[in-house]
């Protein structure tokens, strides 16, 4: 391709003179900001531009300007809407007529639930036995096929490779999958897109993104730095689950033990690609208390209005326990998700 490195940062590489990007194999990162906008353009359609929405009250209780992105009114009830149905709709033919399948807590096999529904093909989801009854049932009602298994990344991977052989389905990651990373990055060109559009968003300052496996803030992040590099990316995770905290300040991925979080949809383990893009476009991670997720999902259901769950609450817990960071900023808030067994609150 010949492209500068600096240049080449947030653009594909081109091969030759012909025009045509090359594979993800052949560019320094995993995904880039033309993959971003390929993603956006194909599930538009399908999608929810989810609101951002704002409080005076919490504004001047924690000293900033927040605008919280609403993923919680995405389809599904999570911003996993996004990659599944990137991935989903950009498959061939004859690769979607096999099916797809995939592991996961809850959201992203809804996701994927919903997306191969609308393609009219089969998938199977692997879930572990306690994943949350909400999220089970909302697999259950786009027509996939669960398969449960042990609550264990271990036991998600091998339980899914047998549903691979057995039914020769195409795997869609939850987050480790350059698609699905691609569409989870079309959330901040949204936000960015809003800029021009509410008041005050124009001076962004910073904006806070919850991690797990590591594809929202990924995709985020490079699209952010590509688009307003200026804007400070920080990642959040529970206290109790992070291991992309300690692998972000030790320079290389640590596992993921035991973790111990109410936020189910961030336990998974760090993805390799995922932290790639992390440590290239990532100013800093965080860690929140179980507290203080409790808090601020109580916050948003009294204050806001919204139906929050424990995962999609860890961005704002960081407003709440690391509130040097925002206080004097205008911050935009990913809130992920509010897929929530309202029957059992950590209240």
């Amino acid at each position: 391709g010949g492209v500068n490195k600096l240049t080449d940062r947030f653009t594909c590489r081109l091969n030759g003179t012909t025009g045509f990007a090359v594979t993800a194999e052949q560019r320094e990162d995993p995904v880039c900001l033309a993959d971003v906008e390929a993603a956006h353009a194909r599930i538009a359609p399908y999608i929810h531009n989810t609101p951002l929405l704002s409080s005076e009250l919490l504004n001047k209780r924690f000293g900033s300007r927040l605008w919280f992105k609403c993923e919680q009114l995405q389809k599904i009830g999570a911003f996993k809407a996004r990659g599944a149905s990137n991935a989903v709709l950009g498959l061939t033919d004859a690769v979607a007529a096999g099916g797809v399948a995939t592991h996961s807590s809850g959201n992203h096999g809804a996701a994927l639930a919903m997306a191969a529904a609308r393609r009219g093909i089969p998938a199977w989801v692997v879930m572990p036995e306690n994943a949350p009854v909400v999220k089970r049932a909302a697999v259950e009602s786009y027509g996939a096929t669960i398969v449960e298994c042990a609550p264990t990344l271990s036991a998600r991977e091998t339980t899914l490779d047998a549903v691979i052989a057995e039914h020769g389905a195409h795997v869609v990651h939850p987050y480790d999958d350059p698609r699905v990373i691609a569409g989870q990055g079309t959330c901040a060109l949204e936000i960015l897109d809003a800029r021009n559009v509410l008041d005050g968003l124009d001076e962004l300052d910073v904006i806070a993104i919850p991690v797990g496996g590591g594809g929202l803030l990924g995709g985020m992040a490079l699209t952010i730095k590509a688009r307003a590099p200026h804007i400070e990316v920080i990642g959040v995770e529970p206290a109790g689950a992070d291991d992309a905290f300690r692998s972000f300040g030790l320079g290389e991925i640590q596992p993921q033990t035991n973790p111990q979080t109410i936020a189910d949809g961030l336990r998974s383990g760090l993805g390799v690609r995922n932290f790639a893009l992390i440590q290239r476009f990532v100013d800093t991670i965080v860690t929140v208390s179980e507290e203080a997720i409790i808090e601020a999902m109580r916050l948003q259901w009294t204050r806001m209005k919204t139906v929050v769950e424990p995962s999609g609450a860890v961005s704002f817990a960081a407003v709440i326990e690391h509130n040097e960071r925002v206080r004097g900023r205008r911050a935009a808030i990913v809130i992920s998700g509010g897929n929530v067994d309202i029957d059992r609150l950590p209240w």
